[in-house]
Parts: C-alpha cells; structure tokens; sequence
C-alpha cells in the first residue's frame, strides 16, 4: 500500500469523530465537513511520520479551524437555528448509527451558540469529548486554569438553560409525532392540543428573514390545524423524530420534535430554502423529476 493511500485509510478512521466535534463547535454540518477536509488537506503538507498521536493531532487542527470560523463569523441581528443533521427511519449504515449513538440534540445546540467561541470550544473538548484543558489551553491561546474557567462558564450556562430531555424510547416518540400528524391532517384542535405540552414551543426559522415562535398548545394547535397542503417523510434528526415536509415534491421545511411525557414539548422548523435543500440531500430525498415542456401542437 502506498503512503497516501495509507494515510487516508488512517484518516477515515478519525472522520466520524471529528465530523462529530466540528458539528458541535459549528452546528452546521456543511461547515463541519469544510473544517475535516482542511485537516485532512493539512495532514497531507505535514510529516505524518513525525505525529505521535494522530487522533490527537487532527482533533488540535479541526478545533482550530472551527474556533477560527466561529469568530469569524459575522453578528446575526436574529438567532438561527443550528443546521440539523437528518437521516432516513430504517436500517443505517454504521457510520449512520455512529452518528445517531452520539447525536446531540437542536436544543443543546442553540445553547452552544449563545457561549462564546473559546467557551464553546473548552465545553465541547472537555466535557463532551474529554480532552485534557492543557490541551485546550494551547488551541485557545491561554493557561489551562483560564480553560478550566471557560469550560466552567460554558457549563453553567448550559445548565441553566434547561434543555429538555427528549424520551428515550424512539418508537413511542414516533407514535406521538404520528398522532400529531393524523390530528393536524383531521384538523381535530381537541386532539392537537392534548398531545402538545402547554408550555410547547414552536420555532420556525426563515434565516435571513428571521424567526416566528408560538408559545402555547391552543396557539401551536390552531397553527398546524388542518394543515395538508405538503407530503412528510419521516426523518431521525439530531436522534430524534423529524420530517421533511415536501409540497409537489420540492422540500419545503424541515421538522424537528421534541417528545417527553407523551406529548410534545417543543417543535423547531426550518424554513430556510437552501438550508431546507441540504437538509433534504443528507436525508437522500430524491429531488422531483423534471418534466419536459410540452411542445407546440402536441
């Protein structure tokens, strides 16, 4: 086997971990991969026979090329949800129920992207993938006692969030969203809001449009009563159920929702077109047929 060829098989060893680490500094899994091949295109200009740990070592430059387009980024005017990650109910591939075993939920991710980038990075190293703060010291450009300390800003402030915690019985969260499903197409408003929470919280983003959210069961259910105007394909989402909702077979939204108790306590949408789109190629939602204008006298 050559060198290259050597190496790359040693690098798709360590993708699905940085992949990992990168979506949860980014929440964008796009940018994420942007941020795995430039590793991978720094790997290929370094002595690879001089890394010791190469784990290690590949980790050190994605965390670096994320935390560099975190403050690069430029200031929204209104908060955006973060890109999910969508993949199709049924049988998954490993890499697939690798990603499913260690997705982190929308909620979560919101939160991280309230922190600062270098809080962001010593919670998601340390906490999330257990990196020792001497080594996040150095990516961050500071002492490992000022890591420790960003690490335990990051923490406070993600606990004091109160992310809900969806049920972890994916089947029975299914039946939930199904029941939503068939109330919301029969438009039984009494039916819609027993199975929503009466504190749920509906997120719609339009990204440069900006954000719609619906406090409430009665205000949620009288929103989505009736509505039929689109066909669902069932999506796992960051682990939890989801939908791409399709209107004469273009995506149009995706859905993601959160179960606990038996009801629903929170439903975030994106309606970002182009957002909506790579969300529905990384689900494998085939694209409408083109259709060929009729000709004249035909």
């Amino acid at each position: 086997m050559e060198e290259t060829e050597w190496l790359a098989e040693r690098f798709e060893q360590h993708r699905p971990r940085l992949r990992a680490v990168a979506y949860r500094m980014l929440g964008s899994m796009a940018e994420a991969d942007d941020a795995v091949q430039d590793a991978w295109l720094r790997l290929g200009r370094s002595d690879a026979d001089q890394i010791d740990n190469l784990g290690g070592w590949l980790t050190t430059v994605v965390a670096r090329e994320c935390l560099h387009m975190l403050r690069s980024r430029r200031r929204r005017e209104e908060p955006r949800l973060p890109e999910p990650v969508a993949i199709v109910d049924g049988d998954l591939d490993p890499e697939q129920e690798a990603l499913m075993a260690d997705s982190v939920g929308l909620a979560l991710l919101v939160v991280l992207d309230r922190l600062s980038p270098a809080e962001r990075l010593a919670f998601v190293l340390h906490d999330m993938f257990e990196l020792p703060f001497a080594e996040i010291a150095a990516i961050v450009g500071r002492t490992p006692a000022a890591a420790r300390q960003l690490a335990s800003r990051a923490r406070r402030r993600v606990n004091g969030a109160e992310v809900p915690s969806p049920d972890p019985d994916l089947v029975r969260r299914r039946q939930v969203v199904d029941a939503f499903y068939a109330a919301s197409r029969g438009g039984d408003f009494d039916a819609l809001v027993q199975i929503l929470d009466p504190d749920v919280v509906w997120t719609s983003d339009f990204g440069a449009d900006g954000q719609r959210v619906v406090r409430g069961a009665p205000a949620v259910a009288r929103q989505v009563r009736g509505a039929n105007g689109g066909r669902l394909h069932p999506v796992l989402v960051n682990g939890v159920v989801g939908a791409l909702v399709t209107v004469d077979g273009r995506p149009f939204a995706a859905l993601v929702f959160t179960v606990a108790g038996d009801r629903i306590v929170a439903i975030d949408g994106l309606r970002d077109p182009e957002r909506v789109r790579r969300f529905a190629d990384a689900a494998g939602i085939p694209p409408p047929p083109v259709t060929s204008p009729a000709r004249e006298g035909s």
